[in-house]
């Protein structure tokens, strides 16, 4: 039997699966690690930390599964994007890494504009400066901590550096290379002109890679180190949201996945380069060779239903409690109980402001329409309908880009809830799916290793394989009608209240 390594480097902790050739899990581990945050604003992690837990983690699965290491055919990386790793002459970590959720950067992507260009700046990667990306902590260095960007000979992202670990090989691949800024998204290549333009030495840069493509095999002492054999193939892998679309099976033009967690996702494959010009979705280079995806963000999806749920719901806590079952489960039990529209009730999900489709840092929450009439239960529906109506805003814009969707995964948090997809599945007007398999990214590199080891011809055929969905919900058209008109409603909401939100953020 052949098997495979699946290893998903995120913020919280690294979770290392081995699954068999169809996917089902056979051993798993997991190892939190800390987030340090020295002023407001900043993130930073050691990336010695991932790697202690990568190397804990391979070896526990290991050991729990029994499994020959000679039958151990790949390994694939998933990791969290946009992560700044500096590595000097002798290959030592310079500095603690700036991850994705840092703030530090925005004179930086100030200066990747002016240098650039805004037009040109989308044309080529495909987004607007934004202080997530990587090249704009790369100019963040270089302008505060000169001592360190002077010693710098290798800029590599989280999972990169993990892969530099496990194989010495200088690596990354068009995913997660995606979200870095400074990669020709039409072409899948490191950018010339951005890198000149913004002075980055592109000899820094790692070789770019096709996502199941091998990169490297496992150096003698990693074997020694995790019970793996040495030369061990590593695969490229993807980005964590890249890795997540193949883990769902998203990797055919068509196909997307929505995720409902603390922001919400809506994610869709490409076979054709699509850009939007206002940046108000990103398009990246996907883990499927020569394809793309485009990926819309509400930053305050489950967030919303869980401020909701710490203020108002203290009750729904502790009878929960009493009957031994999740608080949301009774609050959709609730949210049932108010009719579609919430009684004329509409909730803005803006608590963090907003970034698919209006790019706004100010705009906030807004409940539109109470009245002494409306319940809890209203508020909670509102709000559900609220992040749901979000969401179609994304799928709006990639209907504008000439991607449709007609199968939609859901996951995350919220894709629990049945009430949940059904929204979906209203608001959207196509079946909302859910998958047999909760592993995710760690399934989705796993899948790019075998395809890279050739187990399998193709990305899509061992989706097509392995993938298995469990529940549809299947949209309602008397339901539709009425969520159509309360949509249409809300989207003129967030315009005539724009101004009023910038003026608030002044006082």
């Amino acid at each position: 039997m052949a098997y495979y390594i699946g290893v998903d480097i995120g913020t919280s902790g690294t979770k290392t699966v081995l699954f068999d050739v169809l996917g089902s899990v056979i051993a798993s581990a997991a190892k939190e690690y800390p987030l340090y945050q020295p002023h407001n604003g900043y993130a930073e992690q050691m990336p010695q930390d991932w790697e202690q837990a990568v190397i804990e983690t391979l070896a526990a699965v290991m050991a729990k599964s029994g499994v020959d290491a000679n039958e151990v055919k790949g390994i694939g990386l998933s990791g969290q994007m946009h992560g700044l790793i500096m590595l000097d002459a002798n290959d030592q970590v310079i500095r603690p890494s700036i991850i994705w959720c840092d703030q530090r950067t925005a004179a930086e992507c100030e200066e990747i504009t002016a240098r650039v260009g805004a037009d040109r700046l989308i044309a080529i990667t495909a987004n607007p400066a934004l202080t997530g990306f990587t090249a704009s902590k790369i100019l963040w260095v270089r302008n505060h901590e000169p001592e360190n960007y002077e010693k710098c000979r290798h800029i590599l992202l989280p999972k990169d550096y993990i892969r530099f670990r496990l194989t010495g090989e200088y690596a990354t691949e068009v995913s997660d290379a995606s979200g870095m800024q400074l990669l020709d998204i039409p072409n899948r290549c490191w950018s010339d002109e951005i890198l000149q333009k913004l002075e980055i030495d592109k000899s820094m840069l790692g070789k770019v890679y096709e996502s199941p493509e091998i990169t490297g095999l496992l150096t003698a002492e990693m074997a020694a180190l995790t019970g793996l054999k040495a030369g061990t193939p590593v695969v490229g892998g993807a980005g964590d949201n890249a890795a997540a679309a193949i883990g769902t099976g998203v990797a055919e033009n068509g196909k997307a996945f929505t995720t409902i967690g603390t922001s919400g996702v809506v994610f869709a494959h490409s076979s054709e380069i699509s850009i939007d010009p206002k940046g108000r979705v990103h398009t990246f280079c996907c883990a499927v060779p020569g394809c793309w995806h485009v990926m819309g963000v509400t930053q305050g999806a489950g967030l919303s239903l869980k401020w909701f749920r710490d203020q108002f719901c203290g009750s729904e806590k502790e009878t929960a409690a009493l009957m031994g079952v999740d608080e949301y489960y009774l609050m959709d039990k609730e949210a049932e109980c108010s009719p579609i529209g919430a009684n004329r009730l509409l909730y803005l999900p803006y608590l963090m402001g907003e970034r698919t489709p209006h790019l706004d840092a100010n705009a906030r929450g807004v409940f539109f329409g109470l009245s002494a009439m409306h319940t809890k239960r209203d508020m909670l529906r509102a709000v559900m309908e609220g992040v749901t109506y979000s969401l179609r805003d994304c799928l709006e814009v990639f209907r504008e880009m000439q991607i449709e969707v007609d199968a939609m995964m859901a996951c995350g948090g919220g894709g629990t809830s049945k009430l949940w997809r059904q929204m979906l599945a209203d608001l959207y007007g196509c079946p909302i799916q859910t998958l047999a398999s909760k592993e995710g990214p760690a399934l989705g590199v796993a899948i790019l290793a075998a395809v890279g080891t050739n187990a399998y011809a193709s990305v899509p055929e061992a989706c097509k394989a392995i993938i298995q969905t469990n529940q549809t919900c299947l949209p309602n058209q008397e339901a539709m009608t009425v969520y159509e008109q309360y949509y249409q409603l809300y989207r003129q909401i967030y315009p005539a209240l724009k101004t009023q939100f910038t003026a608030l953020a002044a006082l």
